[in-house]
């Protein structure tokens, strides 16, 4: 079975994007490999901010411990981001909801990064 490796991620603003993915989601640096700055996202997945604009609208869904969401949902609302519990209720700050995903049902949470790609945390625990 195959497992994800790297996403190439498409952004406007490098720095803002970089501060968003490290400073809410908890994502670390691994600095730049040739146009990407690299950001791990766990042992085995990394993104690749590549800086060539973007419309946004991407979805990227991303599966956290259940302490780990408690403290992205915390980090989102101290920023002041708006979010919700299904991927068209992002802003009206109600959630987190539960929905199906690769490990079956779980709680979610939708926001939006900073290039307006639909970012979404869940967890399998509860």
């Amino acid at each position: 079975m195959a497992t994800l490796d790297h996403l190439i991620l498409k952004v406007n603003d490098r720095d803002a994007s970089v501060r968003f993915y490290a400073d809410i989601l908890g994502f670390t640096d691994a600095g730049r490999d040739g146009p990407f700055t690299v950001l791990k996202a766990g042992p085995d997945c990394q993104l690749q901010l590549a800086p060539w604009g973007t419309p946004g609208f991407e979805h990227y869904a991303f599966a956290v411990t259940l302490s780990e969401f408690d403290a992205i949902f915390g980090r989102i609302k101290a920023a002041g981001l708006g979010y919700g519990p299904t991927f068209d209720s992002v802003g009206t700050n109600t959630g987190p909801g539960s929905e199906g995903g690769a490990r079956g049902p779980g709680p979610t949470l939708y926001f939006n990064d900073p290039n307006k790609h639909l970012i979404e945390i869940r967890t399998y625990e509860v």
